[in-house]
């Protein structure tokens, strides 16, 4: 069952939407205007039958002009206040739907700044996105249009009710008991159109990601021949939102004539009953020309109450998951006296900052992930002095990410401890030790802007000169002199216009430009050709003199003059020591080592 399945056809819930009221609160006086001029729209529209009956009773029925002239300008101011009401009304329901999506967006935002690193591993991205953008905007327009065209709706039934109960109390009466029957009935065919037409929001859905992988995976399904495959998938996904629009478009279609025999029905019983008491003489003809004006018009508010509170359910499901994201705690946090003195993510308090050394220390670490049932570490110790280098080697997919996750702290112990300089990292905030950790990722991510902007990023307040100097360190700039506008050039959203290798390159640079006491080198070579990575070995060795850093390897000719490494197997630390070392154990390292060897040597590397 999918997350929007799970609220299919569930009905509105107040506590869910008292979720909300700490959002709503900062708009509550712009609502109460925009309530206030939807009141004064809805008593016009009211009013407009009476103005409609006095015009014909006073003038067209005696045929006398005498007096017209002031009804019709007391008639345009009537419909001026009218026109004033509906653009004020719409003024600020704009700036409250604007308003309330964008400080619910900062909120969700803002929360998502604080998650762990555990958030972002096992919730796809596409979640997230969608929670942050279209349900906090979904969430706005009911806000701001739905609850106002309701109060409309309701506010424009009772003044028409009370006039009409005031201009003929029985033939009122005969429209009154119509109402109850007319809004079961459009409840019932809303709830059925409701129904279909999520099944084709929900199918779209799946159509547009079936589209997507279609043209994505092309050569794919090219070199797999299963074009007929995916032709039978997405037809099956084509036949089932044909399948619902048709009964969506049913339902829609029957609801409008069934709509339109209540008012006919509504408008027969008013001028049988009406011209009758009209030729009788106990009924002014203007007074029926206004109750058959409202029995016209008296329907429509109730069709659209009917739909908002269709939508309004739909809409719950939009909450819930934008407060479950609100709700969402992340897994690693500084304590109260932590926070106290070293300040959080939103106000650090670097003054209370100590210099970091990178002496590093595993004091009996045993580790397994939130989702795991396994320890991945038991009892681990490892003592790693300043300045020292660690390489950790394995195949893909072995663990090899587990150790340097715990020294960053994305990650914490489930017992023992960690420590920096001698102290529980946990004694310290998470930001002074993000700060002090250059992180080279395998899959490096540029922001949008500037090659300068995404090597500024290392330190904000960093010179042209320093930057240009932090590139040439590791060879970035033979990558920014071959852009068109050199280190000006404008990278792409995710740096998509410059290759894997090219934003390693960048993305070192910005570690590098940091100035970090402890580095982290994720598999950063993988993506560079073996020339490139040449030319940068000299400059790693030189950037990471007098700094702790750790290796996580592809290729192991890059580690071997690593002071430790550790050699990871399912999850696990199997061996440890020195390149040399490992070599002569003749173990699990050496099976790695020789196997790599061959490859390049195939390759002809």
């Amino acid at each position: 069952m999918s997350y929007d399945e799970e609220f299919y056809g569930k009905q509105p819930g107040l506590k869910v939407w008292a979720g909300m009221l700490p959002f709503f609160l900062p708009f509550r006086g712009q609502l109460a205007i925009i309530c206030a001029f939807m009141l004064l729209c809805s008593g016009v529209d009211a009013l407009i039958p009476i103005f409609q009956k006095y015009v014909i009773d006073s003038f067209i029925v005696p045929g006398r002009t005498e007096g017209l002239l002031s009804v019709a300008v007391a008639g345009a101011l009537l419909m001026g206040a009218r026109m004033a009401g509906a653009i004020c009304f719409t003024r600020f329901a704009i700036r409250v739907e604007m308003g309330f999506a964008r400080d619910l967006k900062k909120a969700c935002f803002d929360h998502l700044q604080t998650l762990s690193l555990s958030y972002y591993n096992t919730t796809p991205v596409g979640y997230i996105i969608s929670r942050v953008m279209s349900d906090t905007d979904r969430i706005g327009v009911m806000l701001a249009w739905g609850l106002v065209d309701i109060l409309w709706g309701a506010s424009y039934i009772v003044f028409s009710i009370f006039s009409m109960l005031a201009l003929d109390f029985r033939l009122g009466l005969w429209l009154v008991v119509m109402i109850p029957p007319m809004a079961l009935v459009t409840m019932w065919f809303q709830k059925r159109i409701l129904r279909h037409n999520r099944l084709v929001r929900r199918t779209n859905s799946r159509i547009t990601g079936a589209f997507n992988e279609g043209i994505l995976g092309a050569r794919t399904s090219k070199t797999l021949v299963i074009e007929d495959i995916n032709i039978k998938e997405f037809s099956s996904l084509a036949g089932e939102m044909y399948g619902g629009a048709v009964k969506a478009a049913f339902w829609g279609a029957a609801y409008t004539p069934v709509m339109l025999l209540f008012g006919a029905l509504a408008v027969a019983i008013i001028l049988v009953r009406g011209s009758a008491s009209v030729m009788g003489g106990l009924m002014a003809f203007g007074t029926l020309s206004a109750m058959v004006s409202y029995a016209i018009s008296i329907f429509e508010p109730i069709q659209q109450m009917a739909l908002i509170f269709g939508e309004i359910t739909a809409t719950q499901a939009n909450i819930e998951r934008v407060l479950a994201l609100l709700a969402r705690a992340p897994e690693i946090v500084d304590e109260p006296e932590v926070e106290e003195r070293y300040g959080d993510s939103f106000s650090p308090k670097r003054e209370n900052w100590e210099p970091i050394k990178g002496d590093i220390r595993f004091d009996d670490v045993s580790f397994r992930y939130p989702d795991g049932d396994e320890f991945v570490l038991e009892h681990f110790n490892l003592d790693i002095p300043a300045g020292s280098c660690v390489a950790i080697v394995g195949e893909t997919g072995a663990g090899k990410s587990t150790l340097v996750n715990l020294v960053c702290r994305f990650y914490e112990p489930t017992s023992g401890r960690v420590l920096i300089d001698g102290r529980d990292y946990r004694e310290r905030s998470q930001l002074w030790l993000h700060s002090n950790i250059g992180y080279v990722l395998q899959s490096p991510h540029l922001f949008s802007g500037s090659v300068r902007e995404n090597i500024r990023y290392g330190r904000l307040d960093a010179s042209d000169e320093e930057i240009m100097e932090a590139a040439r360190l590791v060879s970035a700039d033979s990558v920014i002199a071959h852009l068109p506008d050199g280190a000006e050039s404008d990278v792409g959203e995710g740096g998509d216009r410059l290759s894997t290798g090219e934003k390693q390159l960048i993305s070192f640079a910005r570690a590098i430009l940091a100035n970090p006491a402890i580095f982290v080198f994720d598999e950063a070579t993988s993506s560079i050709d073996t020339e490139t990575e040449r030319r940068i070995q000299h400059a790693i060795t030189k950037a990471l003199k007098g700094r702790t850093s750790f290796l996580i390897a592809h290729r192991l000719s890059t580690i071997t003059m690593a002071d430790v490494i550790l050699v990871v197997r399912d999850g696990k630390i199997v061996e440890r020591g020195g390149h040399r070392e490992l070599l002569k154990k003749k173990g699990y390292y050496t099976q790695l080592y020789a196997m790599q060897y061959e490859q390049d040597l195939i390759r002809g590397n």
